[in-house]
C-alpha cells in the first residue's frame, strides 16, 4: 500500500522561515562583497586627505549707525563688511550652503541675518565676500547705551561679525553630506568721545575663528 505524507501547517511554516533566512544571508553577502568595499575605500580617500576647515580673516568693517531710538531701548544699525574666505585644500573642493552673516555686540544680537548666495570654492581657492547688515527696532538690553559710553570713553569699540551657515566637502565627483560651521570675526575700531565725521571704520585684517 503506498503511503502519502502530508506536511503539516508547522513543517510549511519552518520551510519558509528557513527560505526568509537565506534570502537574508543573500542580501548580506551582496552587500559584503560590493557595498562595503566601495565605503571602505571612500573612508579610506577620507582619511588620507583628512580636509581643513576653510580660513577666513576680515578685511574691513565700516560702521555707519549704531544708536538706541529716543526715550527707548530699540537700536538702529548700519554696518559693512568685507572678509576673505580660502579653502587651504589641495585636494578638496568645499561647496558652501545656506550662509547668513549678522554682527554681535556684547554677546547681543545688533543686526538681523543677512544671507549670502551659496558658491563653490576649488582646491586652494579664495573669495571675497561683502555683506550689509542693517538693524531696526532691534531691542537690547538696558545697559547697552552704557556700555558704549564706556567703550567711547576707553577710545575703542569692539564688535563680533559672525557667519552662520553649511558647508559640503568634493573629493573627485563624491559630495559630502552637509555640516553646520560657524565663523566669529572681532572687529575693533577706534571710538573717541569726539564725534566722528564718518563711519567707525577697521582694517586690521583680523583672523577669525572657525568652527565645524
Amino acid at each position: 500500500m503506498s503511503q502519502y505524507f502530508v506536511e503539516s501547517p508547522k513543517h510549511c511554516a519552518k520551510k519558509e522561515l528557513n527560505l526568509g533566512k537565506f534570502r537574508y544571508k543573500k542580501l548580506f553577502y551582496f552587500l559584503s562583497a560590493f557595498v562595503f568595499p566601495f565605503l571602505s575605500f571612500i573612508l579610506l580617500i577620507w582619511l588620507i586627505l583628512r580636509p581643513s576647515k576653510p580660513d577666513f580673516s576680515l578685511k574691513e568693517t565700516n560702521v555707519y549707525q549704531l544708536n538706541l531710538s529716543s526715550g527707548s531701548h530699540l537700536l538702529n544699525s548700519s554696518i559693512q563688511l568685507s572678509l576673505f574666505a580660502k579653502n587651504p585644500n589641495k585636494k578638496v573642493g568645499i561647496y558652501y550652503d545656506e550662509l547668513q552673516v549678522y554682527a554681535a555686540y556684547k554677546g547681543q544680537q545688533i543686526t538681523t541675518y543677512t544671507s549670502l548666495p551659496p558658491f563653490y570654492q576649488d582646491h586652494e581657492d579664495s573669495n571675497l565676500l561683502s555683506a550689509s547688515l542693517v538693524g531696526t527696532g532691534l531691542p537690547v538690553a538696558q545697559s547697552f547705551g552704557y556700555e558704549v559710553g564706556r567703550d567711547q570713553t576707553a577710545g575703542r569699540l569692539i564688535l563680533n561679525l559672525k557667519v552662520i551657515g553649511k558647508l559640503r566637502w568634493k573629493v573627485g565627483t563624491w559630495v559630502s553630506g552637509k555640516y553646520r560651521f560657524n565663523v566669529n570675526c572681532v572687529a575693533i575700531m577706534a571710538f573717541g568721545p569726539a564725534i566722528p565725521t564718518g563711519p567707525l571704520t577697521s582694517k586690521q585684517g583680523t583672523l577669525c575663528s572657525t568652527t565645524i
